[in-house]
């Protein structure tokens, strides 16, 4: 507890910045109560973070703890986006390492909450002892933590592998029709990855502990879309589960960096577009894809013969096909600096979105109304495709069923389809309509507001004795 009576929240995300941000965002929300975070990373994950409005600095206190050197861990490899997807386990092995130096702070520190992640399996020991409520922040959404059941499933040795279980179809203890399982592709591309135990702990074992070791489950969803994933994941666990709304993002961000000398290139040739004739690319800055998805994606768009921006993490494995830049000038721009993603979704060219289906991007891009071409590539890209494609605010561009491969012709037909063809505005119709959900910022709002309280509520016993 902090000295002057006020909550004090520690955080401690995951080595992703998919998970550093809304981890970020959450503690913001914090501070602007005027409670007092402490935000537990690496010193290079922590530079290279977004800068902290004025009136939070105070408020916001930024722990780094150097990351133990692993390995066949490259020395300056702090994240999920410094090291090859194969490589993710050595990154959760580093982490383990970090358990005695956190632990120390927490006994100096002595907070009421510590807000953790999936990896931290050994977190919950340390709260018990120090008696510290923890709460595990889900920063997916409800459907994806449902698909893995209850934390017997995830713990049970022989289960806990990927594979033991038949994930191309939906779980039996989902007690309601849905069409939610991964394709045969996608596990194979899973066991690959995700199955490789960081110190000896697989990501199942982990997510387990951290699940039934909690007070609380924390998670980015609401009950105005889908609500039977919220009220089955409380049944699953039989523990308080809190949704956080969408955390769309804010209008200061959107509004923000607007002399910005990258975006405004980018604003000027948005503005000499049609409206909703731009289909905006990005699949995200965790996985790539390989030589020959890259190769398919961009002469899918250039057979599409529509205009299109696509913001594409540079890569010096692969490469654009010969000639590409110069057949689509005029019409595409392809920008491998950064591009704000927020800014480009809310311009009136924009009039799709082609997505990996992170759960962040599905937020900003039907936050604005944008229908939807997925691509998933990873984790719970594909099972946020499967729902989203039967809210038809959108297609999933076809793929072989055994390797997962696409075909430039099945880019540009779904491209198309999104776009111009007849169907186009049962998406367009259907993306505007859940834009007044996931884009309405006082309904989100409110979410955080009860997600305070809840702090605030369920303190632990003893220090709200002692108060």
């Amino acid at each position: 507890m902090a000295s002057d009576g006020k909550l004090h929240v520690v955080v401690f995300p995951w080595l992703a910045f998919g998970h550093l941000i809304p981890f970020l965002e959450l503690s913001k929300v914090i501070a602007q109560k005027g409670y007092k975070v402490s935000f537990i990373s690496t010193p290079r994950n922590i530079n290279r973070l977004p800068k902290l409005p004025p009136n939070l600095i105070p408020l916001i206190n930024f722990v780094k703890l150097k990351l133990p050197r692993i390995q066949n861990l490259p020395e300056d490899a702090e994240a999920t986006m410094d090291v090859l997807p194969q490589d993710i386990h050595f990154l959760k092995e580093a982490l383990d390492g970090l358990e005695p130096e956190l632990t120390r702070f927490l006994e100096s520190s002595n907070p009421d909450w510590i807000i953790y992640d999936f990896a931290p399996y050994w977190i919950p020991k340390i709260t018990a002892k120090l008696n510290i409520s923890g709460a595990y922040f889900f920063v997916m959404n409800a459907w994806f933590l449902d698909f893995f059941g209850p934390t017997s499933i995830m713990m049970d040795p022989p289960k806990k592998e990927m594979g033991y279980l038949d994930y191309t179809v939906p779980p039996e203890w989902i007690p309601f029709p849905t069409n939610l399982a991964y394709r045969s592709y996608e596990v194979k591309r899973t066991q690959e990855t995700s199955n490789k135990p960081g110190a000896g702990i697989t990501d199942m074992y982990r997510l387990g502990s951290v699940v039934s070791g909690c007070d609380v489950i924390m998670v980015r969803h609401c009950f105005e879309f889908e609500p039977l994933w919220l009220d089955l994941l409380e049944k699953l666990h039989g523990k308080p589960v809190v949704p956080l709304g969408l955390m769309p993002p804010d209008d200061q961000e959107i509004e923000s960096n607007d002399k910005n000398e990258t975006w405004v290139s980018i604003k000027t040739w948005l503005d000499e577009q049609k409206e909703l004739s731009v289909v905006y690319i990005a699949l995200g800055s965790e996985v790539g894809l390989s030589q020959d998805e890259l190769t398919e994606l961009a002469l899918g768009l250039e057979l599409s013969g529509l205009n299109f921006f696509w913001a594409l993490r540079k890569s010096d494995s692969i490469e654009l096909p010969h000639g590409f830049l110069e057949r689509i000038k005029g019409r595409g721009v392809v920008s491998e600096s950064w591009a704000p993603q927020s800014k480009i979704l809310s311009h009136d060219s924009v009039g799709s979105f082609l997505t990996h289906c992170g759960w962040s991007s599905i937020v900003e891009g039907l936050g604005f109304g944008r229908p939807l071409i997925m691509l998933p590539i990873a984790v719970d890209q594909g099972l946020n495709s499967r729902i989203l494609v039967d809210t038809e605010v959108g297609i999933e561009i076809p793929r072989d069923e055994n390797d997962g491969s696409f075909t430039r012709n099945s880019v540009a037909e779904s491209v198309k389809k999104v776009m111009v063809y007849k169907e186009c505005h049962i998406f367009r119709d259907k993306a505007k309509e859940l834009s007044s959900i996931f884009g309405d910022k006082d309904l989100h709002n409110r979410y955080m507001n009860k997600f305070i309280e809840y702090l605030e509520k369920h303190k632990p016993v003893c220090k709200l004795d002692m108060e």
